[in-house]
């Protein structure tokens, strides 16, 4: 008897509930751009200069100001070898297009090896790294949705040097991410 007169109050209650929440503000609309734009080649959206170890710029094309925090892109442009270390993103996919250069991604156990024009898809909850392995290339990668990604590039770009493992690892962790592993050896 109790279970039906759960389910009657229950179904009961749907059209208030819906109505209710018709005529509440949400703090979670999108809150999006207004008009296009364009970022040229080398720039990046805000004018602001992110270069991480000091030499490749990792510049923000679509940032997550535009899309309510749903995808942010990026253009990087390597001007070393090497990449991060193996990590995790529990709430962001990734995706990278490689404009020029070769490299090396590592998804889960698999390794692939990505050129001029190929693109890869990195789910998260996945571990993955990639390595640059020419002496420059350019890629464009994205996240979705946004998370902190924006923000962690920034204070990696503002540091003097490579952080140690430890610091390294918290610097992910206060940016919802995981470091398991080592960066890639090439």
């Amino acid at each position: 008897m109790q279970r039906r007169k759960f389910l009657t109050t229950a179904a009961l209650s749907m059209p208030a509930l819906a109505f209710a929440s018709k005529n509440v503000p949400s703090t979670t609309k999108a809150i999006r751009t207004g008009k296009g734009f364009v970022v040229k080649s080398g720039q990046s959206r805000f004018g602001e200069q992110t270069k991480l170890g000091g030499k490749s710029p990792n510049d923000i094309k679509v940032s997550s100001k535009d899309t309510n925090g749903d995808l942010t892109i990026f253009e990087y442009t390597g001007n070393e070898k090497g990449g991060p270390p193996l990590h995790i993103h529990p709430n962001q996919d990734e995706v990278f297009f490689i404009m020029s250069g070769n490299f090396l991604f590592k998804v889960g156990d698999d390794q692939h090896t990505l050129r001029t024009g190929d693109t890869i898809f990195l789910p998260r909850n996945v571990p993955h790294t990639w390595a640059q392995l020419s002496e420059q290339g350019k890629m464009y990668f994205q996240f979705q949705p946004s998370g902190k990604m924006e923000d962690f590039f920034r204070v990696i770009g503002s540091l003097k040097g490579a952080p140690s493992p430890e610091q390294g690892a918290k610097i992910f962790a206060d940016h919802d991410m995981q470091v398991v592993g080592p960066p890639l050896a090439f």
